[in-house]
C-alpha cells in the first residue's frame, strides 16, 4: 500500500452575508385516525394547508473554488472557525500547495445556492410535525447575495492506492477532522459475517 500526503491549501469562495427570503412555502399535510365500530374499522383523515414564511441569514458559506478537489470531502471536512482567520501573506504559502481557483464566484454560486436552499427547505420540513403524510404544494426561496470573499483554508490530503484502487482522504488543517473511503477486504468481510451469522443460525435452529 503506498501513501502519499501533502498539505493543501485550497481556495475557497465563502459568501460571507446572504440574506435568505422565504416568500411562501406551502405544504399538504393530512392526519389520520382509525377507530373500530363492530365489524368496522373506521378512518378519518383530516387535511391540511400549512404555510411558512420569513427571512433569515447565513454567514460565511463556504463553496469549494478548485475542480480539482473533490466538492464532497470539502463538504465533509467543515466547519472551520472563521474567527481564527488572518489577513492573507505570501509567508504562509512556503512549504505548502497553494492551488489558485479555477472556478470564479459566479461560477461557484449555484453550488453555494444549492446548499442554503436545500438547509432552508429541510429546516422548515422539520418544523412540521404530526401528521401521518406530507407533501410539497409550493415552494419560493429568494437568495441575496450581498458579500464575497476569497480564503486559503487549510487542508491535509492523503491518497492511497490498494489492490489498483486509488483512494482518497481529506482532513480539515484546523480541526484534525478526516473524511474518506477506506480500502475493504472483501474475504475478510465475508469470514467475518460468517463467524457471526453461523453461530446466530445455530442458536435460532436450537431455539426455534
Amino acid at each position: 500500500m503506498a501513501l502519499s500526503a501533502i498539505r493543501y491549501s485550497c481556495i475557497r469562495a465563502s459568501w460571507r452575508a446572504v440574506t435568505v427570503s422565504i416568500l411562501s412555502y406551502s405544504r399538504f399535510c393530512s392526519l389520520s385516525s382509525s377507530h373500530r365500530s363492530g365489524d368496522y374499522v373506521i378512518t378519518t383523515t383530516r387535511h391540511y394547508d400549512v404555510r411558512r414564511a420569513g427571512t433569515t441569514q447565513f454567514m460565511g458559506v463556504p463553496v469549494d473554488g478548485s475542480t480539482k478537489m473533490p466538492n464532497g470531502h470539502m463538504d465533509a471536512i467543515e466547519p472551520y472557525d472563521y474567527r481564527a482567520f488572518q489577513p492573507f501573506s505570501t509567508a504562509y504559502l512556503p512549504g505548502y500547495m497553494a492551488d489558485k481557483y479555477d472556478e470564479d464566484a459566479d461560477t461557484c454560486q449555484a453550488r453555494a445556492h444549492s446548499r442554503m436552499q436545500n438547509s432552508v427547505s429541510s429546516e422548515l420540513s422539520a418544523s412540521i410535525t404530526g401528521y401521518s403524510s406530507v407533501s410539497t404544494l409550493s415552494e419560493n426561496i429568494s437568495i441575496d447575495y450581498t458579500a464575497k470573499h476569497y480564503a486559503l483554508l487549510p487542508v491535509w490530503m492523503l491518497h492511497t492506492k490498494w489492490q489498483g484502487k486509488d483512494y482518497l482522504f481529506a482532513m480539515n488543517g484546523q480541526t484534525g477532522k478526516l473524511v474518506g473511503d477506506l480500502p475493504v477486504d472483501k474475504r475478510k468481510v465475508a469470514a467475518w459475517f460468517a463467524g457471526i451469522s453461523v453461530p446466530l443460525m445455530i442458536l435460532l435452529a436450537f431455539l426455534l
